[in-house]
């Protein structure tokens, strides 16, 4: 609370003197409430003003891994149609090609590594934390703000400046797969660092909605179900 003066007169009634005084005080109290209201009011305004366009940022990161999620899972079923038609034309025409065995694990790189960014925006990716679902919905918060920030940023940062050199080297080799008939191997290998960038952006969108939640902007199901085993 700010320091009050308070203006007595010696010359004036005891009485008088008394109620003159506690009516400033009043006064000064409710001019005090006042300005904590506006203070905490411009508080809060200033975190929604820089919250607000990162929250659209997050959004937008949602929506582009979300994209990405479909490509992996159209990649899940033309794996699946390969593999199935390349064992159909093996046994029944004897016709067979390495490359369709190759293509098989390129795509399995893809869906891993083009839907995890995905997983972590559903919350669906697995936890070794065996106390994290008794933990309440504020601190579940700031255990993923936390982890987020010292587990996550870290080592998905790290792979993708790993990765970006392994592909670079690759690329520049124009590297190919040493069984006859193989792919180029430069592609495949692109992904690892693309599918960590993407992992780490979620991972900024992640802690944006973590934080809004903690400040009571938005509303965040933070539940956790262990999947089945």
């Amino acid at each position: 609370m700010r320091p009050v003066r308070l203006n007595a007169r010696p010359e004036e009634n005891p009485v008088r003197q008394k109620i003159r005084l506690a009516a400033q005080w009043k006064g000064a109290i409710r001019k005090d409430k006042k300005y904590r209201r506006k203070t905490a009011h411009r508080r809060v305004n200033r975190g929604e003003t820089i919250l607000g366009p990162l929250l659209q940022l997050s959004g937008l990161i949602d929506r582009m891994n979300r994209l990405f999620a479909v490509v992996a899972s159209v990649l899940v079923l033309l794996s699946c149609l390969i593999s199935a038609g390349n064992a159909a034309s093996r046994y029944l025409l004897s016709v067979s090609s390495n490359a369709w065995l190759e293509i098989q694990w390129q795509m399995f790189a893809g869906i891993f590594l083009l839907g995890a960014p995905y997983v972590l925006h559903l919350n669906e990716h697995v936890r070794v934390d065996i106390l994290y679902s008794g933990y309440s919905d504020r601190s579940k918060l700031w255990v993923d703000v936390f982890g987020i920030i010292l587990f996550l940023f870290p080592v998905t940062f790290m792979m993708f400046i790993e990765g970006l050199s392994f592909f670079e080297t690759s690329f520049a080799r124009s590297e190919m797969s040493s069984n006859a008939g193989g792919l180029p191997l430069w592609p495949v290998k692109f992904l690892l660092p693309f599918g960590f960038l993407l992992l780490l952006l979620q991972g900024v969108s992640e802690l944006i909605k973590r934080v809004a939640a903690l400040r009571g902007q938005v509303a965040l199901n933070v539940a956790y179900e262990k999947p089945p085993q």
